[in-house]
């Protein structure tokens, strides 16, 4: 853990106990475990070791210059064998959605650890994170139509679907998503 601790690395008091710790240097193996053919089904698919690299510098990046809030979840009770080991990431960063700035949030739970909560645990952490350090108003989620467990989070969590949208993820594969917006509280 470093300097940069935010109301995010608490753990929570329902649900799994997990804390979120910002992406660093030595979460490269956690980045690797998500790109699988399996993890990467809705994502178009695992990315080079080149790619994978440069993704692993970005996340580091995107602390230092405060562009985005890249996290590894970090599991802190027994499921299976894991206590205390990233078993997946989150985040949001700012982007912009029909000409608003927003932020968007993305999130991944190893296949092992899935179906415990997790990912709503984590998702719900970084809600609160996204209001005491974002600074837009809305936080947007756009998984792919057909990912049941990640649209069912985005509804489970308080999310409003905004209805269908095209996009091309990676660049050159074309998906259709869901477009979930979560209201993080006016700004200014």
């Amino acid at each position: 853990m470093d300097d940069r601790t935010t109301d995010a690395d608490a753990t929570r008091s329902t649900g799994p106990t997990i804390r979120l710790e910002p992406y660093g240097p030595a979460d490269l193996p956690t980045l690797e475990r998500q790109n699988t053919p399996e993890m990467t089904r809705f994502l178009g698919g695992p990315e080079s070791r080149a790619k994978l690299l440069d993704r692993h510098e970005r996340y580091q990046r995107y602390w230092r210059t405060g562009e985005a809030r890249m996290f590894r979840i970090v599991l802190d009770e027994t499921i299976g064998a894991a206590s205390g080991v990233g078993v997946g990431l989150i985040g949001f960063w700012s982007t912009t959605h029909g000409g608003e700035a927003v932020h968007e949030t993305g999130w991944s739970v190893e296949s092992g650890y899935q179906g415990h909560g997790i990912a709503r645990a984590a998702l719900q952490l970084v809600l609160e994170d996204a209001r005491v350090n974002g600074s837009h108003r809305w936080l947007l989620a756009f998984p792919r139509t057909d990912n049941v467990g990640s649209n069912a989070l985005c509804r489970s969590c308080g999310f409003e679907l905004l209805g269908e949208e095209a996009f091309e993820y990676p660049k050159g594969n074309p998906i259709v998503s869901n477009a979930w917006r979560y209201d993080l509280g006016a700004r200014g």
